[in-house]
């Protein structure tokens, strides 16, 4: 059976390379699931879930956006931060959910809620993929 070979690429440097069956991922246009011979494309990508599909095994790798481009045979994930289910710190990320929380709640400006917001969604994001709640 074909396979691609994936590699998550964050700006300090590789976090996750291998061979799977298939890529699911969520797309700003939506979730997008990729299986060799795909068509090239370049998608930029949500806050989310990589799940890595080899055989009855499935990965899960949390993003905080990016990019995703495919080809044939090789899918490249260029991402803002990732991290392997396994290596999240699931103390720290529950820490910042809940100062997330309180910033949204005591939110004086638009920029600073934004900020929050986001931080909200990466941490509610990193605790699921840690939690295998995809």
């Amino acid at each position: 059976m074909k396979t691609l070979k994936v590699s998550i690429v964050t700006p300090d440097g590789p976090v996750h390379e291998s061979d799977v069956d298939m890529v699911s991922a969520k797309a700003q246009s939506g979730e997008l699931g990729i299986l060799p011979g795909h068509i090239p494309m370049v998608a930029p990508l949500n806050i989310g879930a990589i799940r890595l599909k080899s055989g009855n095994d499935t990965k899960l790798v949390a993003v905080s956006g990016g990019f995703l481009e495919v080809r044939p045979e090789q899918v490249t994930i260029l991402a803002q931060s990732a991290e392997n289910a396994e290596d999240i710190d699931i103390q720290r990320a529950k820490a910042a959910k809940e100062r997330a929380e309180r910033r949204l709640q005591e939110q004086k400006d638009n920029i600073d809620f934004t900020r929050a917001e986001l931080a909200l969604k990466r941490a509610i994001n990193r605790i699921n993929v840690h939690e295998n709640r995809f």
